[in-house]
């Protein structure tokens, strides 16, 4: 496990840009594979001026993997899985004691503003949000206020998809749709969860993408942009109700 792009936030002061602390990400990584893979992915990948805006950290998921890695021979083990799952993705092992470790995560590392995922970890990041707000997980933790989810889906078993995806998602998100991805139509369904979904597009399968385009650099400007400025105003407000009232005594 690790956390990238961490910094201190001076206390006190003006909130500048020099001030202002990053959007904090839990980032939980895809099937049989890890905290450290994702990382590879995510910061190998991604351009410096879009990760040095992020505050990442990334866990390793609560179970071994029970099988083979389809990125053995491209990164060394050890590999875990959130949880276990059936063919056709209609019955899940280990399902509770995943959300129970997520929250464990949260209260150990956290807080966090939001929730990053791919593949399996981006399945479970679209749906916490959701389950969250009927109070069926993370309910010792504060509300996640940002997800993005890199080859996402819904889950297929209605216990659990009545649940998470019964209302719109409110929460902001980021999603990366690939090309040639397996997931993709379930990744497109997945939108229809959310309100006003952001979408990168990339041309690649199963796999965190490169951020090389215009068009996906321009969309991961704007949805940083957003969460700076809900920071900035977030902290602007918290130090103005923290501000002493000083009192004008006036001799006649």
């Amino acid at each position: 496990m690790g956390s990238i792009g961490s910094e201190p936030v001076p206390l006190g002061g003006e909130i500048t840009a020099q001030t202002q602390r990053k959007p904090r990400f839990l980032c939980l990584h895809g099937f049989r594979t890890s905290g450290a893979i994702m990382e590879k992915q995510v910061i190998g990948k991604w351009p410096r001026h879009v990760t040095s805006r992020l505050d990442l950290f990334f866990a390793d998921a609560p179970f071994p993997a029970e099988g083979t890695s389809d990125v053995e021979g491209i990164f060394p083990p050890p590999y875990y899985e959130w949880f276990q799952f059936s063919k056709d993705f209609m019955d899940y092992r280990n399902f509770d004691e995943c959300l129970a470790y997520i929250e464990d995560l949260i209260i150990e590392h956290g807080p966090f503003d939001g929730l990053m995922g791919f593949s399996q970890g981006a399945i479970l990041s679209a749906a916490l949000p959701g389950l969250q707000a009927r109070g069926l997980a993370l309910t010792k933790v504060p509300k996640i206020k940002w997800v993005v989810i890199i080859s996402g889906a819904e889950f297929r078993k209605p216990e659990v998809a009545e649940k998470a995806y019964a209302t719109k998602i409110e929460c902001p998100s980021l999603h990366f749709l690939g090309k040639d991805d397996f997931l993709r139509i379930h990744g497109e369904k997945l939108l229809k969860s959310f309100v006003d979904p952001l979408v990168i597009q990339h041309p690649k399968g199963h796999t965190v993408p490169r951020l090389v385009d215009e068009n996906s650099l321009e969309t991961m400007d704007a949805f940083l942009s957003m969460m700076e400025s809900d920071i900035a105003k977030t902290l602007h407000d918290s130090a103005e109700e923290k501000s002493p009232i000083v009192e004008c005594v006036v001799s006649v």
